[in-house]
């Protein structure tokens, strides 16, 4: 009995000094800026989407006559594949900024810039086009006709 009450006696105090030195290391730690950026970024796009929303009101799709909706068809209400898409449009965005930012540094190779920065404006251009149609969707809903209600 006394060899058990031993082992614990010091498991116990080795485990306030591996407390301690995991305390130290994740104190001392300094993470990369470009991780430490990439996280900031993709909670900042999960929040401008709506992921608390989702987390919060759950959906799932919804019965449209025959077929299914994956958009919610009302300003009242969203989808999480909805916030996916959104999430995603809001990523081209970001990455088209990164990409014109981008291609500054390349002032000694003008195709290799010009390119870049063309890249990163068909993106932002389809995130943008992309976005508009969504909540145009969204505030003009497809309506549903007789024959898709009668099934």
């Amino acid at each position: 009995m006394r060899l058990v009450t031993n082992r614990i006696e010091k498991w116990f105090a080795s485990l306030g000094f591996t407390l301690r030195r995991a305390y130290w290391k994740m104190s001392t730690a300094k993470p990369s800026i470009v991780i430490v950026a990439t996280i900031v970024a993709a909670f900042s796009l999960f929040l401008l989407a709506g992921g608390i929303y989702d987390i919060l009101e759950p959906m799932g799709p919804i019965p449209w006559g025959r077929g299914v909706l994956f958009f919610y068809p009302h300003l009242q209400g969203q989808i999480p594949y909805e916030s996916v898409g959104v999430m995603a449009a809001y990523a081209m965005g970001a990455a088209g900024i990164l990409l014109m930012y981008q291609s500054t540094k390349y002032a000694y190779k003008p195709r290799q810039a010009f390119m870049m920065l063309l890249s990163g404006v068909v993106l932002i251009l389809i995130a943008y086009i992309y976005s508009e149609s969504l909540l145009l969707s969204k505030l003009f809903p497809p309506q549903a006709t007789q024959e898709q209600t009668a099934g």
